[in-house]
């Protein structure tokens, strides 16, 4: 697919300066561009890069006009622009539209006309898929199940029974929606294994990273809002509650019962426990542990920065022995107190 300046400021907006007849072929780093590829330059600290660069054109913000003699678009955000432009070049391949013979489709699964259901694919009992939906090869849709329209689910997805995925989704490869939470009751030294009888219910335009696992509420839904995002690896036990147009990034765990609120975003490798409710617009940094609610918005960190070996053992050992520091301290400003103040210590 090509594409000309024009056309794209046409369909984007954004201010065209120079030869709008220019035909883009792709998306492509500065140093990397041809001259039928678009370049993007979304901070100022980066336009020394037009200087060399071969791109056909380039995607600049609106106070960088002077910055190159290139064809160029301006726009207030160049990173959501390049992204667009990125869409439209490279849109997501598509299975031919109907029913593969090596697919399993029971008898009462309502598929739409316009799907693509692909090799492999086993859709359940009762299930329901809507139009120009793509379920990829070998994936599972369990029974009565639901899946909006517009949807894209990769190769090998799990949706279990009775779950729901909205409009516009993306699913990818090896995720898991539905599985039991982790929920047991000790006995006698044993554990039974308490029923999961919740679904999870997944909003429109939601994305759900690589062997991602959102397990079904034991009792009421486990719920992922409208516009969530959802990075590989990451762990959403049942009953959590992720409000829209959240992000989370790779290797988060999020406890059960915990209720992350909207616009939101959750750094890598994150640690959230359970029955706690984090405020709307909370930002948490990479590797941190939040043990208790967040009832104020705000930005929040507690990873340590990494050190060498050994002086990472050493603060180790002052870490273990923090509270007894604290005490001695309090009892040094105690005595402390006692010498300032003589009067008091003989009352």
């Amino acid at each position: 697919m090509t594409v000309t300046l024009t056309e794209l400021v046409a369909r984007f907006g954004g201010e065209l300066v120079g030869d709008g007849t220019r035909t883009i072929r792709q998306v492509a780093p500065l140093a990397q561009a041809a001259q039928d590829e678009i370049g993007f330059v979304s901070q100022s600290k980066y336009l020394a890069q037009l200087a060399a660069t071969q791109a056909g054109a380039v995607i600049l913000p609106l106070d960088a006009r002077d910055a190159s003699d290139l064809p160029r678009i301006l726009t207030a955000n160049p990173y959501l622009y390049f992204a667009r432009v990125s869409a439209l070049l490279n849109p997501p391949p598509r299975p031919p539209v109907g029913i593969h013979p090596a697919a399993t489709v029971a008898e009462d699964a309502v598929i739409a006309t316009d799907a693509c259901i692909a090799a492999g694919a086993v859709i359940g009992t009762g299930a329901v898929i809507g139009a120009r939906t793509v379920i990829g090869a070998n994936s599972v849709v369990g029974d009565h199940a639901r899946v909006g329209a517009d949807c894209l689910l990769h190769a090998h997805v799990t949706v279990y029974h009775r779950c729901e995925i909205g409009d516009r989704a993306i699913l990818h490869s090896g995720c898991v929606i539905g599985a039991d939470g982790f929920g047991f009751a000790p006995n006698d030294g044993r554990w039974e294994k308490i029923p999961q009888i919740g679904r999870v219910m997944i909003g429109d335009d939601v994305e759900v990273g690589a062997c991602t696992t959102i397990d079904r509420g034991a009792l009421e839904d486990t719920v992922i809002e409208e516009g969530v995002k959802l990075d590989n690896l990451i762990q959403i036990a049942h009953n959590v509650v992720v409000g829209a147009h959240s992000a989370i990034a790779a290797c988060t765990g999020i406890a059960g019962s915990a209720r992350i609120g909207r616009h939101c975003t959750i750094g890598g490798a994150a640690m959230i426990f359970g029955h706690i409710e984090i405020a709307d617009g909370t930002r948490i940094s990479t590797n941190t542990l939040i043990t208790k609610s967040l009832p104020k918005a705000g930005t929040y960190t507690s990873a340590l920065p990494f050190s060498e070996h050994e002086v990472w053992q050493k603060n180790a050992v002052h870490m273990r022995n923090l509270d007894k520091l604290v005490k001695r301290v309090k009892q040094l400003e105690t005595r402390l107190g006692e010498l300032e103040n003589p009067s008091e210590r003989q009352s």
